[in-house]
């Protein structure tokens, strides 16, 4: 049985997040009964609920060609349309005047779900909708599902902003940790946009937004009020730049990606979505509780735990010494449907393989027919003679064995 996912997106970052997630989950996931319910029609609507106090970005939303993709009754706005002002007392006092009608969307969601696990709620510290609204939302939710989990995406504008952390302490199982400063720097540095979008930053969050909650609750939480997460994701690559980014630039290279690259580069502060204190000079002083990678692709296990054991000899990681040093590797096959640059098995040579049986086939072909003594004479394209083809010789096939690398 399915367990749902109910997404709540709140405020104006919120639902950009929100925005770029769905595209993202439209283009790979085939866990489609966990994000999505099916209509009448028998398109699949995403369980989610799009919430703001003024009109402009989920205007923006219906304009687009997404418009077609949300349950429009799960969309609220206020009537006054005038936002919260950046305020967290404004977006606060709101949500609880317009308990009665964004609680009758949640509950109508949620009494659609037939094992409803978690809600999602993504917003941002900062400004009045994300915050306050968000605040409240979170005690509401805490409150009338204290049976289900509650999982918040929380971007934050800079370390010193903490309106909402008490609720996010109290009222959230957990918390992924995301700043501007951070996001913005990995697109400079590590994808060379000079100016970076709030697309461009939105698309890097979601790329880390399907998770498994009670996977991440069992492996990295060693007691209730200490949920707070820091999230990385590794290769962001061209082709991920062109699909998410909509950038154009020069050709660039695309190298080999190992799974000892992976997991060394998940451990280095530079490619993690917070600002932390790992990220400034008492990198050296700073420690994890735990550790949990989600590998796409095909992996061989074996080599998972040689690498394991060569970050524990070489000593990568600093843990803190008064729990155990747990690093855990959770192994996900890839999206059938979306081709990446990056692969772990190097199969080109197939391509060789496909040519020489493709002429197999040919030869078959021509058995038939009563001309095939003749079949690869009169016409030369049929004489393949190139090394690792088919080659004629007095009458008789040989077939020169092609040889692949797996990694």
């Amino acid at each position: 049985m399915s367990r749902e996912i109910v997404t709540l997106q709140v405020g104006q970052c919120g639902n950009q997040i929100g925005m770029e997630f769905w595209k993202h989950l439209c283009l790979e996931s085939d866990r489609k009964d966990v994000f999505f319910y099916q209509a009448d029609d028998q398109h699949y609507v995403p369980r989610a609920l799009l919430m703001e106090l003024e009109p402009r970005v989920i205007n923006a939303i219906q304009n687009s060609e997404y418009r077609n993709l949300y349950n429009h009754e799960n969309v609220f706005i206020a009537d006054h349309g005038g936002g919260a002002g950046n305020n967290w007392a404004s977006g606060y006092h709101q949500g609880k005047q317009y308990e009665e009608d964004l609680m009758d969307i949640i509950d109508r969601e949620a009494d659609g779900s037939d094992s409803l696990e978690d809600f999602v709620l993504c917003h941002s510290i900062a400004g009045g909708t994300g915050s306050g609204m968000g605040s409240y939302l979170l005690e509401t939710l805490n409150d009338r599902y204290s049976k289900n989990l509650v999982q918040a995406y929380s971007v934050f504008p800079n370390q010193n902003e903490t309106s909402d952390v008490v609720r996010l302490t109290l009222n959230a199982d957990c918390v992924v940790v995301l700043d501007n400063t951070a996001l913005n720097r990995i697109a400079v540095e590590r994808l060379h946009i000079t100016t970076p979008t709030f697309a461009q930053t939105n698309s890097l969050v979601s790329t880390v937004m399907n998770n498994d909650l009670v996977g991440l609750l069992a492996s990295l939480i060693p007691t209730p009020r200490c949920h707070f997460l820091m999230t990385g994701y590794i290769p962001l690559t061209v082709e991920r730049q062109i699909i998410h980014f909509y950038c154009s630039f020069s050709a660039n290279i695309v190298r080999k990606t190992t799974v000892l690259d992976v997991m060394r580069k998940l451990l280095q502060t530079k490619n993690v979505m917070v600002s932390a204190c790992a990220r400034t000079k008492e990198a050296s002083q700073a420690k994890f509780i735990s550790i949990l990678n989600i590998i796409q692709g095909e992996v061989d296990p074996t080599q998972v735990d040689e690498i394991l054991q060569r970050i524990r000899e070489r000593k990568l990681v600093s843990f803190i010494e008064w729990g155990p040093a747990t690093i855990q590797v959770a192994l996900s096959r890839k999206s059938p449907y979306v081709q990446t640059a990056h692969r772990d098995n190097d199969l080109s040579e197939f391509d060789e393989s496909r040519d020489i049986i493709q002429s197999l086939v040919d030869e078959y072909k021509a058995c038939d027919s009563p001309d095939y003594i003749k079949w690869g004479i009169e016409d030369p394209d049929q004489l393949l003679s190139a090394e690792g083809k088919c080659l004629w010789n007095s009458g008789t096939l040989s077939l020169i064995s092609p040889t692949f690398m797996v990694f």
